[in-house]
């Protein structure tokens, strides 16, 4: 069933049901146009909460970023953003796909609607001229066989009369004769367009006004297909990004089981762990004695005198919680800066069991430095009013642990900035080499610039690298720390395999100022034996170069006297009784339960 046989005499509702469906269309790429901006409105208020609960941090350092919990909530919000890219992709296929596809086809209908439309009308023009040409020629021939009538009446009513002359007989006669022809040319020229309206009247009925309802009637089912395609595409373009959609929603739930608070509590703890001791006991200090009283293992700093003393133990702070470092130049007036370590790590802790009682016997004969190694004033340095720390470069305002991770981290950062130079200046070099065996690919000396900024910068690099591996040696290296870094850099650009400890394989010469230990021997070789606490196993071979170690071969078996306090140390005794301090990374130690 088609619309030129059914519908052959509906051409108004035909017109307006046409023009309404475009209409729809309109309303349709409307109504996605408005979903668009509400999609786009939508994914901007996501990607704006997601920039503002995801603020970029200013230090890479900063404490929270190895917490499980904190990085779950950042890859959240990461998901977040990508799920409001995924919204603006569904506003963006939408525009694309349905309403500017949309409006184009509906310029198109609009045109070929237009264009049938004026065909119509055309033909309808034609159908009512050809009527009025028949009205008129059948007005015309019924005016005329009337006065064809009137004539003939006239003649014959001439010829009765007995008063009228042969000519006016004759000449009635005559004019009745015309007027009867002219009626007859009449009457064929109505029938003539009688006979043209009818064929015209048959053509526009059943062919031509047929024709173009049918050529509106696919315009419109095209127009409904088109329009139902689009209603598809409303739901699809959504469905096609719910996959990715569903990665985001699936990411937001692997964020939250990678929490995992047990990590979380080691991280706070690897974070902020200080590496100082425990405060011990305090001594009974006896006043009846009122000479050369032993200061506690707990002591804090180096007092001046007996009154300073005093004045610590009286005090009820907790260090604990506002310990700070101090600065060389709050040391007391017989303080010197730390000597330089031994090469083979961190300086020796062998006479720092009670470094305060040794100040007070000494400080009535004459004024020594300060030996670095102590163990406790190294692991207790404060200021005595506990100001605030200042920041240094080498990080000496944190406490050792910390300053330890903190001097490592910068040294891993400083190597691959170092390689990353020692790459591109072979890369400079090569591309020297072919620009001099060929020319026309380029100049050498405009390279020479590059070059020389490279060398400067390895330099400087190879530069600040030694100053933090000589701080991270006073720091006192632990374990993994001691091995942070397997080769260094020569001249060349080319790696040198560095020992366990940090140094050179070739034996380092002992530094000259530990001769300064010898003065000590005394003070401590008539302490009775301590009873071991484990065993240990040598993994590498050990000088013991510096005083107050003691060298080790691979695979010999020492007894433990005293754990590793922080600063990378263990004191070890052999069965024939000597006694010294090895790097702890350097054996596998088994404690006694």
């Amino acid at each position: 069933m088609d619309w030129g046989t059914e519908l052959w005499d509906q051409y108004d509702i035909i017109e307006k049901h046409t023009q309404s469906g475009l209409e729809l269309v309109e309303k349709y790429v409307k109504f996605v146009k408005e979903r668009t901006e509400i999609e786009q409105s939508y994914a901007k208020q996501l990607r704006n909460l997601s920039k503002k609960y995801n603020q970029k941090r200013s230090n890479k350092d900063e404490p929270d970023c190895r917490l499980s919990s904190y990085q779950s909530f950042v890859d959240i919000l990461n998901e977040m953003n990508d799920y409001a890219g995924q919204r603006e992709l569904i506003a963006e296929n939408m525009i694309m796909n349905i309403c500017i596809d949309l409006t184009k086809y509906l310029q198109e209908l609009k045109q070929e609607r237009k264009t049938y439309l004026l065909e119509a009308k055309k033909a309808q023009q034609s159908l009512e001229s050809t009527y009025k040409q028949l009205d008129s020629s059948k007005k015309r021939f019924e005016r005329e066989w009337r006065e064809a009538e009137r004539a003939a009446q006239y003649a014959e009513k001439t010829d009765q009369d007995i008063n009228a002359t042969k000519a006016d007989v004759e000449k009635a006669k005559q004019q009745a004769h015309m007027r009867a022809r002219v009626a007859e040319d009449c009457k064929n020229d109505y029938a003539a367009q009688l006979q043209k309206y009818n064929k015209e009247q048959s053509q526009f009925y059943f062919n031509d006004m047929p024709l173009i309802f049918n050529k509106l009637q696919d315009l419109d089912e095209r127009r409904i297909r088109k329009l139902g395609h689009g209603y598809i595409l409303f739901s699809d373009t959504e469905k096609n990004v719910m996959p990715i959609i569903g990665k985001c929603l699936e990411g937001i739930t692997k964020a939250g089981t990678n929490v995992n608070e047990k990590n979380d509590s080691m991280v706070i703890i690897e974070q902020n762990k200080s590496g100082f001791e425990r405060p011990g006991d305090l001594e009974f200090e006896d006043y009846s004695q009122g000479i050369n009283r032993a200061s506690s293992d707990s002591s804090l700093g180096t007092p001046k005198g007996p009154m300073d003393l005093l004045g610590k133990n009286k005090s009820k702070n907790f260090w604990l919680f506002k310990r700070s470092k101090l600065s060389s130049s709050t040391l007391t007036p017989f303080s010197t800066p730390p000597a330089p370590s031994p090469p083979n790590g961190a300086p020796s802790p062998k006479f720092g069991r009670d470094p305060l009682s040794y100040c007070l016997k000494e400080i009535n004969k004459t004024v020594k430095p300060r030996i670095s190694s102590f163990r406790t004033l190294r692991r207790s340095k404060f200021t005595p009013d506990r100001i605030m720390p200042t920041v240094t470069e080498d990080f000496g305002h944190l406490p050792p642990e910390q300053r330890r991770k903190r001097l490592q981290q910068k040294l891993e950062e400083i190597s691959k900035e170092l390689q990353k130079e020692v790459d591109q200046s072979e890369a400079l070099g090569k591309m020297k080499d072919v620009y001099e065996k060929n020319p026309q690919m380029g100049d050498p000396a405009s390279l020479a610039t590059q070059i020389s900024q490279t060398s400067q910068n390895i330099e400087r690099l190879r530069g600040e690298l030694n100053k933090y591996e000589t701080w991270l040696s006073e720091a006192g290296v632990r374990g993994d720390t001691l091995r942070y870094r397997a080769h260094s850099f020569n001249n060349n650009g080319a790696h040198e395999v560095l020992s366990p400890d940090g140094a050179h394989s070739d034996e380092s010469t002992p530094d000259p100022s530990q001769a300064i230990y010898a003065e000590f021997d005394d003070d401590f070789e008539d302490e009775e034996p301590v009873a071991p606490i484990g065993k240990c196993t040598a993994m590498y071979n050990f000088p013991g170069a510096s005083e107050g170690t003691i060298s080790m071969q691979e695979g010999e078996v020492l007894a433990v006297v005293e754990e590793d306090k922080g600063d990378g140390w263990t004191r070890v005794r052999r069965h024939n009784g000597d006694e010294g301090y090895i790097p702890t990374s350097y054996v596998t130690i088994t404690l006694n339960k």
